[in-house]
């Protein structure tokens, strides 16, 4: 069968925790939960730094702005971690051309990440936290979720991913003006620091 249904449900959960996938499938396949795993995943340094930065991960993506500053760092790491780990799939079952599966790897997390970001902007509107540490939570289980049931059940995980990414792009094109009043907020932040820092424009007597 061929690795596709893998390589797309792991590009889309890289695209929201790139850690959590690397960390995951690393255990499952050390434990020898899974043979489809590949050995670069099962090194206990990759295990460690994986482990390390999803930490830091469950802390940062639950503060709101400090948030969106971790998802902005992220812009790169999360589509270039869902090529990596896409091509690796593809190279341990050979089923795939690895070029191929990087690129539908990685394609698919900058679109999941990019839904994931506009979405955390859109909740950062709302002066409670609440909202952040509930949507950062589910997002943690929906991953571990779905990577666990993407070992045994490619296909239909690949659906569920597939399903959850065009409702992520869809809920995206309605939060649009929520997005830009966060934007215009933090531009507006951003100028009056500068104004402050300036000083008066004119000599104080």
């Amino acid at each position: 069968m061929s690795v596709l249904p893998l390589v797309f449900t792991s590009g889309w959960a890289s695209g929201i925790n790139a850690y959590a996938v690397v960390l995951l499938l690393g255990l499952f396949g050390a434990t020898g939960f899974s043979d489809e795993v590949p050995a670069a995943l099962q090194r206990t340094d990759v295990l460690v730094v994986a482990g390390v930065l999803f930490l830091c991960e469950v802390v940062a993506d639950k503060i709101p702005y400090v948030d969106t500053v971790w998802d902005a760092v992220h812009t790169v790491v999360r589509p270039v971690a869902g090529a990596v780990v896409a091509a690796l799939l593809a190279g341990e079952s050979g089923s795939l051309p690895e070029l191929a599966a990087g690129a539908v790897g990685g394609s698919t997390a900058l679109m999941s990440h990019l839904v994931k970001a506009g979405t955390r902007m859109a909740v950062n509107t709302s002066p409670e936290p609440f909202s952040n540490v509930a949507l950062s939570t589910v997002e943690d289980l929906g991953v571990a979720g779905i990577i666990t049931f993407a070992l045994f059940h490619p296909l239909a995980s690949a659906v569920i991913a597939a399903a959850l990414l065009l409702l992520g792009l869809v809920t995206l094109v309605f939060l649009a003006s929520r997005i830009r009043r966060y934007l215009r907020r933090r531009t507006l932040r951003r100028e009056e620091r500068r104004l402050a820092e300036a000083g008066p424009p004119w000599p104080l007597d």
